[in-house]
Order: C-alpha cells, then sequence, then structure tokens
C-alpha cells in the first residue's frame, strides 16, 4: 500500500504555555492528519532534553520530556487549577528553554503536592518501568543538587554511585526522587492518550530514536559499562562524523560510544530493551545513522573537531538479528544518509529495513543522484527534505543558478514558475514517488523558508529546535489542499 505522512515534532504545536504539549492542539492535529487523509505522524525523539536542547540529546533514553505534559489536562484531573499555571502563558511564536526551564516544574510541584501516589495505575507504572525509571529518578534528583554541568562533576560518592551514598541520598530525598517519578507517569499517561486517539483514527506515529545517548544522562551514569569510558569514567574517544565537501572539521557530536563487545557478550539485551521501549512509544521506528552500526566514527575525546577519528567496526546485522529473534519483526525505519560503503549497502539489505530517500540531494545538474526520483526504490520513505536540512522554500534559496534551472527542466515548470509553485512540484515529486511512504514536513506545506528551519546540524543556538506553527495555519483550506494531493497520488488513508 501507498502511504503518505507529515513530519511536525510535537513541540511545534501551538499553544499558550511556549512549547508544543499533548492537549488539545495535539488531538486538533490528528483531527487535522485525519482530515487531509495522511497515515503517519512523524516526529523527533521525545526524550527530556538538555544544554542545547537538542532532543538528540537527552538526559535518558527512556524518558519522556516533561514539557510536553499538558497543564490543562492536569485541570482535568484535579491536580490544578488554573491559577497555578495562568501566569506562565507564554506570546512568543518561538520555543524559549531557558524560560520552560525556569518555570515548568515549578507548576509540575504543584500538581505532585495535589497527587495521591496510591493509586494503581502509578503503583504498576513503577514497577512495569524500574528497570530505568528508579535510575533516571535518582539521577535527576541527584542533579538538582550538585554543581551544573555533567554528572562528572558530582562528589565522588555520587559519581561513582558509592552504595552507601546512595543509600543516604534515597532515604533524606525521597520525595524530591519520587517527583520525578510522577513526572514520568503524567508524561506516559498523557502520550498514550493522545496516541490511542491517533490510532483509533487510523493514523500511526513514526517516532525516531538517536543511535547514540547523551553523556550526562542516566544511562551512562548509571550502566558506565556499557560504553568505552576510562577508570575516571571519561570517554576515550567519542562520536561524530568525517570532515565532507559541506563541513571540513567534519561533525563532532560528543556521545559516548558503546562497549560493544560487553553488550554481545550479554546478549545485546540493552540494545534489545531500549529498542522495546521505542516500539512501544511509537508505531514505527526511525533510528538515526544507522550505518554507525556496521562502522561508526570515533574521535579522540577533547579534540575540538572530527579530523582525527577513525572508523571502527560496528555490531552489523548481528545486533538486528538478536533483536528479531527477540521481539520478532519489527517495524523500523533506517536512517541510512551519510558515508554508505558498501559494506553498509550490504548491512542495510541484509536487514531488510526501508531507508530515505531525501529530494533535496536529487536535483544535481552535473550529474545523475541516487537520490533523484527515477532512482528511488519502493522499500523506501521519500522526503522532500527532513528536520535537519532545508525547508524546501529555503533550500531553493541556496542553489546557484544552473541548479536551480535543472530542478525547474526536470519538473517541466516554466522558467519563471513562482517559488510557491515550485514547492508544490516537489512535494508532488515526493507523492509520486515510486516508494512506498512519502512523508512531508509541515513547513513545506505551508511554503516556508530558512526562518521555520528546524535545526541545522552541528550548530547550537536559539534557531534550533524553536519553530512553532500559528494554529491558523492549520485551516480547512490546507486540509483540502493536502487531502486532494494524497488523494491524486494514491496514498490515502
Amino acid at each position: 500500500m501507498r502511504y503518505s505522512g507529515i513530519l511536525m515534532h510535537v513541540s511545534s504545536l501551538p499553544n499558550k504555555y511556549g512549547i508544543g504539549t499533548f492537549g488539545k492542539e495535539a488531538y486538533d492535529f490528528v483531527d487535522f492528519l485525519n482530515k487531509a487523509k495522511q497515515k503517519y505522524w512523524q516526529i523527533l525523539p521525545l526524550g527530556p532534553t538538555s544544554y542545547g536542547d537538542s532532543p538528540y540529546q537527552a538526559f535518558s533514553a527512556f524518558a519522556g520530556n516533561p514539557y510536553f505534559i499538558d497543564f490543562d489536562l492536569l485541570n482535568k484531573d484535579g491536580l490544578l487549577k488554573k491559577s497555578d499555571y495562568k501566569e506562565y502563558q507564554y506570546k512568543d511564536k518561538k520555543v524559549n528553554y531557558e524560560w520552560l526551564y525556569k518555570t515548568r516544574f515549578i507548576v509540575l510541584e504543584k500538581a505532585y503536592k495535589r497527587f495521591d501516589k496510591n493509586i494503581k495505575d502509578y503503583i504498576k507504572f513503577k514497577e512495569d518501568n524500574n528497570g530505568w525509571l528508579d535510575d533516571y529518578s535518582l539521577f535527576m534528583a541527584i542533579k538538582n543538587e550538585e554543581v551544573e554541568g555533567n554528572w562528572l562533576g558530582w562528589k565522588k560518592c555520587y559519581r561513582t554511585r558509592s552504595a552507601n551514598a546512595i543509600s543516604e541520598f534515597k532515604k533524606n530525598n525521597e520525595e524530591k526522587i519520587e517527583f520525578w517519578k510522577f513526572v514520568q507517569y503524567e508524561f506516559y499517561k498523557q502520550w498514550f492518550n493522545l496516541k490511542h486517539y491517533a490510532n483509533s483514527l487510523g493514523i500511526e506515529i513514526i517516532g525516531d530514536m538517536p543511535i547514540y545517548v547523551a553523556f550526562d544522562s542516566s544511562d551512562v551514569w548509571s550502566n558506565p559499562k556499557y560504553f568505552q569510558l576510562d577508570k575516571d569514567l571519561n570517554p576515550v574517544e567519542v562520536a561524530g562524523c568525517p570532515p565532507d565537501a559541506f563541513t571540513p572539521d567534519g561533525q563532532l557530536w560528543g556521545n559516548p560510544l558503546y562497549n560493544y563487545d560487553l553488550m554481545e557478550k550479554e546478549g545485546y539485551k540493552w540494545w534489545i530493551e531500549r529498542i522495546k521501549a521505542s516500539l512501544t512509544l511509537f508505531d514505527v521506528v526511525r533510528i538515526d545513522h544507522f550505518r554507525g552500526f556496521e562502522a561508526y566514527y570515533a574521535i579522540p575525546n577533547g579534540d575540538v573537531n572530527a579530523r582525527r577519528g577513525k572508523w571502527k567496526l560496528g555490531p552489523n546485522v548481528k545486533l538486528f538479528n538478536k533483536v528479531k529473534e527477540v521481539l520478532g519483526d519489527c517495524k523500523i525505519i533506517a536512517e541510512d544518509l551519510g558515508f554508505l560503503t558498501e559494506e553498509v549497502h550490504i548491512m542495510l539489505k541484509e536487514c531488510g529495513y526501508p531507508g530515505m530517500e531525501i529530494l533535496e540531494f536529487g536535483f544535481d545538474a552535473s550529474g545523475d543522484s541516487d537520490y533523484a526520483p527515477h532512482n528511488h526504490k519502493k522499500n523506501a520513505i521519500c522526503y522532500p527534505g527532513t528536520h535537519d536540512n532545508h525547508p524546501v522554500g529555503g533550500w531553493l534559496d541556496t542553489l546557484d543558478e544552473e541548479n536551480l534551472d535543472y530542478v525547474k527542466k526536470y519538473l517541466m515548470a516554466p522558467k519563471k514558475v513562482s517559488k510557491d509553485k515550485l514547492i508544490d512540484l516537489i512535494i508532488a515529486s515526493c507523492l509520486g514517488s515510486v516508494s512506498d511512504t512519502a512523508i512531508v514536513p509541515l513547513v513545506d506545506y505551508l511554503h516556508l523558508g530558512n526562518d521555520a528551519r528546524f535545526n541545522t546540524p552541528s550548530t547550537l543556538g536559539d534557531h534550533n529546535w524553536t519553530w512553532r506553527v500559528e494554529k491558523r495555519a492549520l485551516n480547512d483550506k490546507l486540509i483540502e489542499k493536502i487531502k486532494d494531493m494524497t488523494i491524486t497520488y494514491r496514498r490515502a488513508k
């Protein structure tokens, strides 16, 4: 079957309280997708963001972002009064993470004080998730007591998880630890209610799982044996990408690398639990930087760029054979972008997961491209661009005259075609692709430019992860346009 969907992160939803949540506007967006005949809503990772605000650098690979908990839903449950959060309305159209950090937890703590910790659902939630929840809640409670920065700056007894020190901390900070468990309970409760609503309308959620975890995470702190750390718990080498024509210094991500030898000896149980958790959160999981499982780029810790990195062999299909053995057939999308060797192509073929086709990479006046529409694979997901690319409107502005002319010729567009028309032709090319699934970022349907770019890789700043859609943009006219294009290209749900 041919299907389509829309890419937009939860944080980009409209509402009055500074960031998109799992509240009314999220349900309205599901209704929007349903009316527009879409099968999928693709989002980014839902983890609790840390320094830099990237959803790909989270305090936990299992926990959810407290910012997405909706105040009005807590009010409906009797945990908040409107007066508890009325003053925390935020008029800026973009997300201000610093403001959220300073205000969000004030309100959530008020809700926690009214919460009955003895209800059966909460007790069951803690039992079902104790494999990660206990460590995460303890990690966050200690983090709020210790100096700012990552956990390497903590007192040695906490850094090394001294049994006596941890036991003493738990005894003296029981309520502070319990607060973080409550936050996760509310996150999961609200998220699964929203997901159930989407599923009831035949809409599936495509979620995102970063290949790496952040160093400053409960995952690394609680299980250092699974990572390449020295005796002082510093990363030996860190993750990134090699230099290329676009980034002469490469990309220095800084994530710790995995101890795959130990993981293999333990039957990849950590990975299996992580993928299982992601497949519970989402209907389909896109695994970011999939090529890193064949070989990963290792950069000496402390380097200021990625120039000195080296490729090292990863677990390859052994990991995914084990995943299939334990979990069965999984709905996984392999983000197969970047520097792909023959060995990577072999791994992708053996895994059998659909890959990605990016139209913005496909129009090259100087020669053919694997991403050109006539070269697309059926077992793939076609995108005009992703959250890491320019919106199509901004991308067109970056093209020189030769390549812009080629785009127009390829799409049979007049020489003097308007930009809006050209954007629609590119979307049509995506929907018309032979690929089974087509996912279009909402910013492209809205004909937005680089002011709406969601992320520029390897950069920090308040321009990343902050774009939000205006409520008035999600109107009936846009629904009809998307529905008409979807039906035309035989992708209607």
